[in-house]
């Protein structure tokens, strides 16, 4: 579960990335974060992982209050950032144990999952080179599986197809629809609308840092005389 009750955040000058925000995310669903470019929806994942603070606002992962339970909160989240360019010095598999450490992954655990997602991803054969060697979709694959590597109950994946092939692409998608159907929370932010309308369970749309919309499909629908999630969504924002 992801909480955020009337959450803001500023930038230099006054400039609010995030303007008083507020929704809710369930175990059980699939939501995507949508919007235009620079509309706040990075910066907004980036306040539920902790790696920003809010200025004023609540914000609550798995029970646990960000601010007040920041160990616990990073515990029960697996997060894909908006850029795999990292950490690459190292090796796959380098990384990876590096990640399953952090996590206190245990040793046969993290071997498991480990060859699990690099057959998955078709990573097996890359896992053994230096990260600085691989194509963006390689990375990006890479830090899917260090996002997943121990199995938190709560996903938040920024942009997670952006370089994927598309088998790759349709792996992710399975795995989401299976974590959320297990009772658990996926929260994702994505350009394409055709996967958001056929994958999700409920959209939130944001622009400027303001909340649009935050319902499911249906509803969204219902209030639009348009059919299509791209044609809704153009009508929302460019009012």
């Amino acid at each position: 579960m992801i909480k955020l009750e009337n959450v803001t955040k500023s930038y230099h000058k006054g400039t609010k990335a995030v303007d008083d925000i507020s929704f809710e995310v369930k175990g059980g669903e699939i939501v995507g974060f949508i919007g235009p470019n620079g509309s706040g929806k990075t910066t907004t994942m980036k306040l539920i992982t902790g790696i920003l603070r809010a200025d004023v606002g609540k914000i609550t992962v798995n029970g646990f209050n960000v601010r007040k339970d920041p160990m616990k909160t990073k515990e029960s989240i697996g997060y894909i950032a908006d850029s795999p360019d990292m950490f690459l010095r190292l090796k796959g598999k380098e990384f990876l144990d590096l990640i399953g450490d952090i996590y206190h992954v245990p040793t046969e655990e993290r071997r498991q999952r480990i060859e699990e997602f690099a057959e998955h991803f078709e990573l097996t054969d890359a896992l053994s080179a230096p990260m600085m060697s691989y194509s963006h979709g390689m990375r990006q694959k890479i830090m899917v599986v260090a996002a997943l590597m121990h199995n938190p109950p709560v996903w938040i994946l920024d942009e997670p197809m952006v370089g994927l092939d598309p088998k790759s692409a349709f792996e992710l998608k399975q795995m989401m629809r299976r974590h959320a159907d297990a009772g658990n929370t996926v929260f994702f932010s994505t350009h394409v609308l055709e996967v958001a309308e056929k994958l999700c369970d409920k959209v939130i749309i944001i622009k400027k840092g303001k909340l649009l919309f935050d319902g499911k499909m249906e509803e969204l629908e219902a209030d639009s005389k348009n059919s299509s999630l791209e044609e809704i969504f153009l009508e929302l924002t460019e009012k």
